[in-house]
């Protein structure tokens, strides 16, 4: 599904490394699971686990069959931002994550079409084509709403860590990175195999891979930034 800090172009050369060495009936973990674009390509059993209860809430019913608004508009986006307590929490996610730029939670409507960027492409029918095929990608999967650090995983797990990067503003609320690199060195110990997803990491860290990555600089901006894009794991 799209979301901001996707990882589904780079999914392919991720998984491979990741589940190198899974056993059968092995549990995958995502604490920041996000809009499911790597755990989707992913068997066997998983968890997917955010602290966004919105989101959370808009994977259950996706998954449970719930069809999606086809025709949102201006006036429905508008009422949903302004009156979220008026809507059930999939609804809500559903509009503040597909109708919005970027996938960004409280930015603009991508529906304008008098919007230089959005002009000449179907964005209403891109966010609900994108949850359709989000509802065929998810089944068998378990949805937790939790915060990482409360989160019971399974004995032996392979844990995928996609956070907050550090330096940027991917979510609203404020995320501690120093306690989330004591947790990966904590929960490594316990015997579960982490992975993680930055763009930099502490030197007691090993980086695994690592890809190139150009994006604009802002929405209507022709100008690219280089980011490299890393996986890391925890070396004592």
């Amino acid at each position: 599904m799209k979301y901001i800090g996707s990882k589904d172009r780079i999914a392919k050369h991720l998984i491979p490394i990741i589940l190198k060495d899974r056993k059968e009936n092995q549990w995958y973990i995502e604490p920041f699971v996000g809009g499911a674009n790597m755990i989707n390509k992913i068997k066997g059993n998983r968890i997917g686990s955010d602290s966004n209860d919105y989101l959370i809430a808009l994977l259950n019913e996706l998954q449970k069959g719930w069809q999606p608004i086809k025709e949102v508009t201006k006036d429905l986006f508008n009422d949903v931002r302004n009156n979220p307590n008026n809507y059930e929490k999939h609804i809500v996610a559903y509009i503040e994550i597909l109708f919005t730029f970027g996938a960004t939670w409280g930015r603009g409507f991508v529906g304008n079409v008098n919007d230089k960027v959005c002009k000449g492409r179907d964005r209403i029918g891109e966010g609900y084509r994108n949850a359709l095929k989000t509802q065929k990608e998810i089944d068998g999967i378990k949805f937790i709403h939790s915060n990482y650090q409360d989160l019971e995983i399974p004995s032996n797990s392979i844990i995928y860590c996609d956070p907050p990067y550090e330096g940027t503003t991917k979510y609203k609320d404020d995320f501690n990175h120093l306690d989330f690199w004591e947790w990966c060195r904590i929960k490594t110990k316990e015997g579960h195999k982490v992975f993680i997803s930055e763009y930099n990491a502490p030197k007691d860290f090993k980086c695994l891979f690592e890809l190139e990555q150009k994006t604009p600089i802002s929405k209507t901006s022709k100008t690219k930034q280089i980011k490299i894009e890393r996986l890391y794991s925890y070396c004592g």
